[in-house]
């Protein structure tokens, strides 16, 4: 009830029909990539577009393949880029200040965002400073969490001094929930406003579960399915999946493992847990289709500025098994709609999960309640908020512009 009363009030002080903007949104990453970034971008541009804003989008040249057969429904700038080393499939943006002053001095944008502090998003920064432009930022990446798993935490701190100089140099910065907000704060992130992340209610849906999927894993309809979707890389904590199934397989035989994604540590998990299925990258429909033919969501990161994961896989009626922090700690209840690890230890992981593993009832109840709670979070309620926040950016003409957070959970 409480929850429900702030999303009315926070939709009653959004503008309904504001007048169109021209937007330059600039991101070093969009589909066909796959990664929460590049999807949760996708959605905003399509939903600005879709509310007559002019919307450009500047990112880098994909593959040939990808960039011809893409529907001109916005202008899209293309600038040169490079694989990211150990994700080939990925790119990141080269430095394109020149190019971006001249364009946008042809034609101004109304403000520009930045959602990627890579070699793109600084160019864009100091193009936009250089012309006087409003610049929002967003943070979406923890780049800087990153160092533990690669051993090159001794990088942290100039990470991290980078990334706040980089978006205290905007206008303001959107983060998506309201721990990050806090976070940030704490070490010296200024105006900072929280933009939450929606998600697709009807395509991810729990009427999509498919038995005959579940057979081609070698699933029966009385097995226990734990999946888990992202990447499959060091910072996503991945020894707590192995481990969490290791103690559900041991009260269950019958429970199977299921990675869907892609990632360089692929073949290591393999080599631990052969018997798992590595379904690898999905999309759409198919993707919908494997989160709901599951029975358990597994999500132990500890990196994400949000996981849009955790809520579709919510979205989809699963139970989750996360830590208590990011999507999973703003959306979350433990035992009423999932299942939250304490602190971020393994073992603690390990006994959030346990009681799924024999419970049928539990997991029906956790569930229909996890789809409850994805039904009331939008997407067009996102795009609106984002739309307010830049709107009054561009009206203030002040860098010091302060806006009410407003809390995403009761």
């Amino acid at each position: 009830m409480q929850r429900d009363l702030i999303d009315n009030l926070l939709m009653q002080s959004l503008p309904a029909s504001p007048r169109s903007r021209r937007l330059a949104l600039v991101t070093e990453t969009y589909p066909p990539e796959v990664n929460g970034v590049a999807m949760s971008m996708a959605r905003l541009v399509n939903g600005l577009h879709e509310r007559h804003h002019d919307v450009q989008l500047v990112r880098p040249r994909q593959t040939i393949a990808a960039d011809t057969h893409r529907p001109s429904r916005f202008e899209e700038v293309l600038t040169g880029g490079w694989p990211i080393p150990r994700y080939p499939n990925l790119r990141m943006g080269l430095p394109a200040r020149r190019t971006l002053v001249r364009l946008w001095s042809l034609r101004r944008p109304d403000a520009v965002h930045i959602a990627t502090e890579g070699p793109l998003g600084w160019s864009a920064l100091q193009a936009a400073r250089h012309l006087h432009l409003p610049v929002t930022t967003d943070f979406r990446t923890n780049f800087h969490a990153y160092g533990q798993h690669y051993g090159i935490g001794w990088l942290t701190r100039p990470i991290l001094a980078y990334l706040r100089k980089f978006h205290n140099q905007a206008q303001c910065t959107m983060v998506p929930t309201d721990a990050l907000r806090a976070e940030l704060a704490a070490r010296g992130f200024d105006r900072l406003h929280v933009v939450g992340r929606g998600v697709d209610t009807r395509l991810f849906d729990p009427a999509k579960r498919n038995s005959a999927l579940r057979r081609t894993w070698g699933a029966h309809d009385d097995d226990l399915v734990l999946a888990y979707v992202g990447r499959l890389a060091a910072e996503k904590n991945l020894d707590a999946v192995l481990a969490a199934h290791e103690a559900m397989h041991a009260l269950r035989p019958n429970t199977r493992l299921l990675f869907v994604g892609d990632g360089p540590l692929r073949e290591a998990l393999r080599a631990r847990c052969p018997q798992a299925i590595f379904a690898g990258h999905r999309s759409g429909d198919d993707l919908a289709a494997h989160y709901a033919s599951a029975d358990v969501f597994l999500f132990p990161s500890l990196t994400e500025t949000f996981g849009n994961v955790t809520t579709e896989a919510m979205a989809s009626g699963l139970p989750v098994v996360a830590f208590d922090s990011a999507a999973a700690g703003q959306w979350i209840a433990h035992g009423r709609n999932g299942q939250l690890a304490a602190g971020a230890d393994l073992p603690a992981f390990v006994r959030a999960a346990l009681p799924l593993a024999g419970d049928a009832a539990l997991r029906a109840c956790l569930g229909a309640a996890a789809r409850e709670t994805a039904c009331r979070i939008d997407w067009r309620s996102v795009v609106v908020r984002f739309e307010s926040i830049v709107s009054q950016v561009i009206d203030s003409g002040s860098p010091g512009l302060m806006l009410s957070p407003v809390p995403l959970r009761a």
